[in-house]
């Protein structure tokens, strides 16, 4: 039992799980933030364009009774489809995940690998027989030529 719980404390301390960790609360205030964006910025000139229809109130009443709005059909306990929720829902995420989009296209731009800087020779060719030798070489090894002397 001691190993178990060795190994998971090992597990839990690593760099990642403790990423995720961050990742995941981030993602819940960001998910408040978005929750407004679509509630308080975006819902309401849509409605207003589409003759003050808000959105949030929209739903089909499966009990029969007549309620003015959403809030007096739950508070009445009436069955309801409340599709004006769902496609707030479904604005919510299209802007979570244009936002992820965007943040991982950044993200990859700027963790792009530059390419490596061309390596320095080793060889260098041989003014007498042409064939490629070590720079520090001051004889070839193919015509015994002496070779000037390497700084």
């Amino acid at each position: 039992m001691k190993q178990f719980f060795e190994e998971f404390k090992q597990f839990a301390m690593r760099g990642n799980v403790i990423d995720l960790a961050i990742g995941i609360i981030i993602g819940v205030a960001f998910n408040s933030i978005v929750t407004s964006l679509v509630n308080d910025i975006i819902m309401p000139p849509i409605g207003y364009i589409l003759n003050d229809i808000d959105f949030s109130n929209l739903f089909i009443n499966l009990s029969g009774g007549d309620y003015s709005s959403l809030a007096a059909a739950k508070d009445a306990g009436a069955a309801t489809i409340n599709y004006g929720l769902f496609i707030n829902a479904v604005l919510n995420f299209i802007i979570v995940a244009l936002a992820v989009f965007v943040l991982v296209k950044q993200m990859n731009r700027l963790l792009k690998e530059k390419p490596a800087p061309p390596a320095a020779p080793t060889t260098k060719e041989c003014p007498f027989c042409h064939t490629q030798i070590p720079i520090p070489a001051v004889r070839c090894p193919n015509c015994t030529s002496h070779l000037e002397e390497s700084a």
